[in-house]
């Protein structure tokens, strides 16, 4: 169920992204808006332009042309700003085996620099908030695949940013640790933040976003509530909608 919202101001803003890989054009133009306290998708089948639009968000990749604007950060001249501001949990999860649960998300907060004082209470905020407070002095290489995804995801959280941006954040987790993810993040929603993931679930799309923008062929190919795209294309559920839009065809590349 979602809520009404009330496009305020602007968290992320990309306006006429490009990025060329020698001949191939793997976005083209996109352009969208996400306004705060929403939880938006970025939705597309594989090879669609979705990682790259993240590694231009994020920095990590240069466009070719158009801007990239986060809570008003410029994200190519301003990275500096814009990282203080956005936490990430990427889909390659990313967390050292031999540290503890604990450990790893208190070794990415002081690299952030979050102060002394409250570090301590953060660590244990998000651990507990994605269950993982009973497990997280064992050392991670025991982690199942799904409890390294929450580890990943309490990383990005520790800091407790304005934006949040999750990479396929419930990929091998089971149905439990998947609602509490799911509930994690409308918390979250409803006190500010702003989240943007990526999914190839469409149930978890449905059930967490306020708007999605599909992409396919480094397109913007649609936008809007999963509401409203399911009564205009006269369809079941958004995975009608995205079958509709993207084909049948399996599609190759990441």
């Amino acid at each position: 169920m979602h809520r009404e919202t009330t496009h305020g101001s602007v968290a992320v803003s990309i306006n006429g992204l490009t990025k060329d890989y020698c001949a191939l054009r793997a976005l083209d133009g996109i352009t969208f808006t996400i306004p705060e306290a929403e939880v938006f998708g970025l939705l597309g089948p594989n090879g669609s332009g979705k990682t790259t639009t993240i590694n231009c968000l994020t920095g990590l990749s240069k466009p070719n042309g158009g801007t990239i604007r986060v809570l008003g950060f410029d994200a190519q001249s301003q990275g500096l700003e814009v990282r203080r501001v956005l936490g990430v949990s990427p889909q390659e999860t990313a967390v050292y085996p031999y540290l503890t649960g604990e450990e790893n998300v208190r070794l990415f907060g002081e690299l952030y620099s979050v102060p002394r004082r409250i570090l301590a209470a953060r660590v244990d905020y998000v651990l507990e908030k994605l269950g993982l407070l009973d497990v997280a002095k064992h050392r991670v290489s025991k982690y199942s695949g799904g409890m390294k995804r929450r580890v990943s995801i309490a990383m990005a959280l520790v800091t407790d940013p304005k934006v949040i941006l999750l990479d396929e954040p419930t990929v091998g987790m089971d149905p439990q640790a998947r609602r509490a993810v799911w509930d994690f993040i409308l918390e979250l929603r409803d006190e500010g933040k702003t989240i943007m993931l990526t999914t190839h679930y469409m149930e978890e799309a449905e059930e967490l976003c306020d708007e999605i923008a599909i992409i396919d062929h480094g397109r913007l190919i649609e936008f809007g509530s999963p509401e409203n795209l399911d009564t205009k294309y006269h369809a079941r559920d958004l995975e009608d909608v995205f079958i509709q839009l993207t084909g049948r065809r399996i599609r190759e590349g990441a």
